[in-house]
């Protein structure tokens, strides 16, 4: 059965932990505590936990009086912005509009030998707009949900415009409930709540139960802590996205 909600989750979980036929001695809220830990474990490192799209935004009368600009805590990582423009159109006697008319003009009339010596043309002219017009530095944390724009407010950009974020933005499982079916979370959220039992445990250890049954919490937490750092090992290997590479 397919697993489409929080409370499925743990249900599950406490099932895999041997639930109803023995009693999980973990606290609601200590489970609560750990699939907590889980989501947030998998929405930090999981590849499939991350959305990387395309994000517009209009500037407001807040956003430049603050200078900064207030983003949704659902996005993680900022990879680019973007180049900033007024929110008008292009005019026809601009730079770049001639430049791309005559770029149109010139493929049409046989001015280039074909596509191939049309793109190499474009990325010399890419490597030279990077080399002299740097783009706007920003700085960006995702805990303050805050994008700082090192550019002259009120001048550079104004009330209105738009600009447009290449980000990656988390998915909410609340939303998108496929992600509470993962087999990866499953596996983990159970090993903490696992860890947990353990823990619990240790505080009784060595009491003799009826039957003469002793309580061994330690060999539970430790089996359980091995399956974590195997979980966590797997994550990086097989699920975690590469990192990107920073020149300059």
């Amino acid at each position: 059965m397919a697993v489409t909600t929080r409370n499925e989750l743990i249900d599950y979980c406490l099932r895999q932990l041997g639930a109803p036929v023995l009693e999980v001695n973990v606290d609601d809220d200590q489970v609560s505590d750990r699939v907590d830990e889980g989501i947030q474990f998998y929405q930090t490192y999981h590849s499939d936990a991350i959305l990387n799209s395309y994000y517009k935004i209009q500037l407001t009368a807040a956003d430049i009086t603050n200078e900064y600009i207030t983003l949704p805590a659902d996005i993680s990582v900022i990879t680019r912005i973007v180049p900033l423009n007024s929110s008008g159109s292009v005019s026809m006697f601009s730079a770049d509009y001639q430049m791309a008319f005559n770029d149109v003009y010139d493929l049409r009339a046989g001015g280039f030998s074909g596509m191939a010596e049309y793109s190499q043309m474009q990325s010399q002219l890419s490597l030279a707009r990077n080399i002299f017009n740097t783009s706007s530095q920003v700085r960006f944390s995702r805990h303050q949900s805050r994008l700082y724009l090192y550019v002259k407010w009120n001048t550079d950009i104004k009330e209105g415009d738009w600009i447009i974020l290449d980000a990656s933005v988390i998915i909410n499982p609340e939303t998108y409930v496929a992600v509470y079916n993962d087999m990866f979370l499953k596996r983990y959220v159970t090993a903490l709540i696992k860890r947990q039992w353990g823990a619990n445990m240790k505080k009784f250890e060595g009491m003799l139960l009826p039957g003469g049954v002793t309580l061994n919490g330690q060999t539970m937490w430790e089996e359980a802590t091995t399956e974590i750092e195997k979980l966590e090992t797997e994550m990086q290997i097989n699920w975690e996205a590469p990192l990107d590479f920073f020149v300059g």
